[in-house]
Protein backbone atom coordinates (compact mmCIF):
# COMPACT_ATOMS: atom_id res chain seq x y z
CA UNK A 1 0.00 0.00 0.00
CA UNK A 2 2.92 2.65 1.01
CA UNK A 3 4.18 1.94 -2.59
CA UNK A 4 0.80 2.65 -4.32
CA UNK A 5 0.80 5.42 -2.49
CA UNK A 6 4.44 6.56 -3.41
CA UNK A 7 3.68 5.39 -6.68
CA UNK A 8 0.71 8.09 -7.03
CA UNK A 9 3.08 10.62 -5.53
CA UNK A 10 5.41 10.49 -8.40
CA UNK A 11 3.20 10.62 -10.93
CA UNK A 12 2.11 13.98 -9.78
CA UNK A 13 5.34 15.43 -9.79
CA UNK A 14 6.63 17.69 -12.83
CA UNK A 15 3.02 18.27 -14.34
CA UNK A 16 2.43 21.20 -12.32
CA UNK A 17 2.24 23.24 -15.63
CA UNK A 18 0.14 20.81 -17.54
CA UNK A 19 -3.10 20.04 -16.97
CA UNK A 20 -4.24 16.90 -14.56
CA UNK A 21 -4.19 13.54 -15.64
CA UNK A 22 -7.98 12.43 -16.86
CA UNK A 23 -8.99 9.64 -13.82
CA UNK A 24 -8.56 7.15 -16.64
CA UNK A 25 -5.24 8.10 -17.45
CA UNK A 26 -4.36 8.25 -14.09
CA UNK A 27 -5.57 4.58 -13.02
CA UNK A 28 -4.28 3.28 -16.47
CA UNK A 29 -0.98 4.71 -14.78
CA UNK A 30 -1.05 3.77 -11.75
CA UNK A 31 -1.87 0.32 -12.31
CA UNK A 32 1.09 -0.15 -15.07
CA UNK A 33 3.59 0.85 -12.10
CA UNK A 34 1.89 -1.50 -9.98
CA UNK A 35 2.68 -4.21 -12.19
CA UNK A 36 6.16 -3.15 -12.81
CA UNK A 37 6.70 -3.16 -9.34
CA UNK A 38 5.62 -6.03 -8.55
CA UNK A 39 7.00 -8.07 -11.08
CA UNK A 40 10.23 -6.55 -10.55
CA UNK A 41 9.60 -7.50 -6.42
CA UNK A 42 8.45 -11.30 -7.08
CA UNK A 43 11.00 -11.56 -10.02
CA UNK A 44 13.73 -10.75 -7.32
CA UNK A 45 12.03 -12.99 -4.42
CA UNK A 46 11.81 -15.92 -6.92
CA UNK A 47 15.14 -15.92 -8.23
CA UNK A 48 16.68 -15.79 -4.71
CA UNK A 49 14.34 -18.47 -3.85
CA UNK A 50 15.48 -20.96 -6.64
CA UNK A 51 19.02 -20.18 -6.30
CA UNK A 52 18.46 -21.54 -3.00
CA UNK A 53 16.17 -23.97 -2.89
CA UNK A 54 17.66 -25.51 -6.28
CA UNK A 55 20.86 -26.26 -4.86
CA UNK A 56 22.26 -26.81 -8.27
CA UNK A 57 26.41 -26.83 -8.97
CA UNK A 58 27.81 -24.41 -11.26
CA UNK A 59 27.41 -26.79 -14.32
CA UNK A 60 24.09 -27.31 -13.42
CA UNK A 61 23.98 -23.64 -12.84
CA UNK A 62 24.85 -23.03 -16.02
CA UNK A 63 22.53 -25.11 -17.86
CA UNK A 64 18.98 -24.38 -15.93
CA UNK A 65 19.46 -20.18 -15.92
CA UNK A 66 19.43 -19.59 -19.64
CA UNK A 67 16.43 -22.11 -19.51
CA UNK A 68 14.72 -20.49 -16.44
CA UNK A 69 15.27 -16.72 -18.25
CA UNK A 70 13.14 -18.58 -21.12
CA UNK A 71 10.16 -19.89 -19.51
CA UNK A 72 9.96 -16.24 -17.18
CA UNK A 73 9.77 -14.11 -21.01
CA UNK A 74 6.93 -16.73 -21.90
CA UNK A 75 5.52 -16.82 -18.50
CA UNK A 76 5.60 -12.80 -18.34
CA UNK A 77 3.60 -13.26 -21.79
CA UNK A 78 0.93 -15.26 -20.18
CA UNK A 79 0.77 -12.84 -16.99
CA UNK A 80 0.40 -9.66 -19.07
CA UNK A 81 -2.55 -11.42 -20.17
CA UNK A 82 -3.88 -11.90 -16.76
CA UNK A 83 -3.16 -7.97 -15.83
CA UNK A 84 -5.13 -7.19 -19.21
CA UNK A 85 -8.10 -9.45 -17.58
CA UNK A 86 -8.22 -7.63 -14.90
CA UNK A 87 -7.80 -4.30 -16.08
CA UNK A 88 -10.86 -5.00 -17.85
CA UNK A 89 -12.71 -6.11 -14.66
CA UNK A 90 -11.98 -3.24 -12.88
CA UNK A 91 -12.99 -1.22 -16.18
CA UNK A 92 -16.39 -3.30 -16.28
CA UNK A 93 -16.60 -4.01 -12.30
CA UNK A 94 -20.96 -2.44 -10.70
CA UNK A 95 -21.63 -2.71 -14.57
CA UNK A 96 -20.53 -6.29 -15.35
CA UNK A 97 -22.76 -8.24 -18.05
CA UNK A 98 -23.24 -11.43 -18.02
CA UNK A 99 -21.57 -11.61 -21.43
CA UNK A 100 -18.15 -9.67 -20.09
CA UNK A 101 -18.29 -11.41 -17.02
CA UNK A 102 -17.72 -15.02 -19.37
CA UNK A 103 -15.32 -13.00 -21.02
CA UNK A 104 -13.14 -12.54 -18.74
CA UNK A 105 -13.99 -15.88 -16.92
CA UNK A 106 -12.99 -17.71 -19.99
CA UNK A 107 -9.40 -15.99 -20.67
CA UNK A 108 -8.67 -16.94 -17.26
CA UNK A 109 -9.38 -20.63 -17.61
CA UNK A 110 -7.54 -20.20 -21.15
CA UNK A 111 -4.75 -18.30 -19.51
CA UNK A 112 -4.64 -21.06 -16.65
CA UNK A 113 -4.54 -23.61 -19.34
CA UNK A 114 -1.77 -21.98 -21.03
CA UNK A 115 0.10 -21.44 -17.80
CA UNK A 116 0.11 -25.21 -17.35
CA UNK A 117 1.27 -26.14 -20.62
CA UNK A 118 4.19 -23.60 -20.41
CA UNK A 119 5.32 -25.65 -17.25
CA UNK A 120 5.02 -28.84 -18.90
CA UNK A 121 6.85 -28.01 -21.81
CA UNK A 122 9.91 -26.71 -19.17
CA UNK A 123 9.38 -29.65 -16.89
CA UNK A 124 10.53 -31.55 -20.31
CA UNK A 125 13.07 -28.79 -21.08
CA UNK A 126 14.82 -28.86 -18.03
CA UNK A 127 14.58 -32.54 -17.05
CA UNK A 128 16.04 -33.19 -20.25
CA UNK A 129 19.04 -30.42 -20.04
CA UNK A 130 19.44 -31.62 -16.10
CA UNK A 131 18.36 -34.36 -14.39
CA UNK A 132 14.51 -35.16 -13.92
CA UNK A 133 14.41 -34.62 -10.27
CA UNK A 134 15.46 -31.39 -10.52
CA UNK A 135 12.92 -30.85 -13.17
CA UNK A 136 10.47 -31.88 -10.34
CA UNK A 137 11.93 -29.72 -7.98
CA UNK A 138 11.78 -26.87 -10.20
CA UNK A 139 8.30 -27.17 -10.97
CA UNK A 140 7.24 -27.88 -7.24
CA UNK A 141 9.23 -24.58 -6.38
CA UNK A 142 7.49 -22.48 -8.87
CA UNK A 143 4.16 -23.97 -8.79
CA UNK A 144 4.21 -23.11 -5.01
CA UNK A 145 5.57 -19.87 -5.51
CA UNK A 146 2.83 -19.15 -8.22
CA UNK A 147 0.11 -20.23 -6.24
CA UNK A 148 1.10 -17.74 -3.58
CA UNK A 149 1.06 -14.81 -5.83
CA UNK A 150 -2.20 -16.24 -7.23
CA UNK A 151 -3.90 -15.96 -4.15
CA UNK A 152 -2.46 -12.54 -3.63
CA UNK A 153 -4.15 -11.06 -6.71
CA UNK A 154 -7.30 -13.09 -6.04
CA UNK A 155 -7.92 -12.15 -2.43
CA UNK A 156 -7.47 -8.37 -3.82
CA UNK A 157 -9.95 -8.42 -5.99
CA UNK A 158 -13.44 -8.01 -4.74
CA UNK A 159 -16.17 -10.60 -5.71
CA UNK A 160 -18.75 -10.70 -8.78
CA UNK A 161 -21.51 -8.32 -7.74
Amino acid sequence: MRRTLLILAGLGLGVSAQAPPSPAATREANLKEYVALLRKDVNKDKVAILSDLMELSPEESAKFWPLYNEYDKALTKLLDNRVALIKMYADNYGKLTDQKAEEIATGILNMERDRIELRRQYLQRVGQALTVKLAVRFLQIETQLEKIIDLQIASSLPIVE
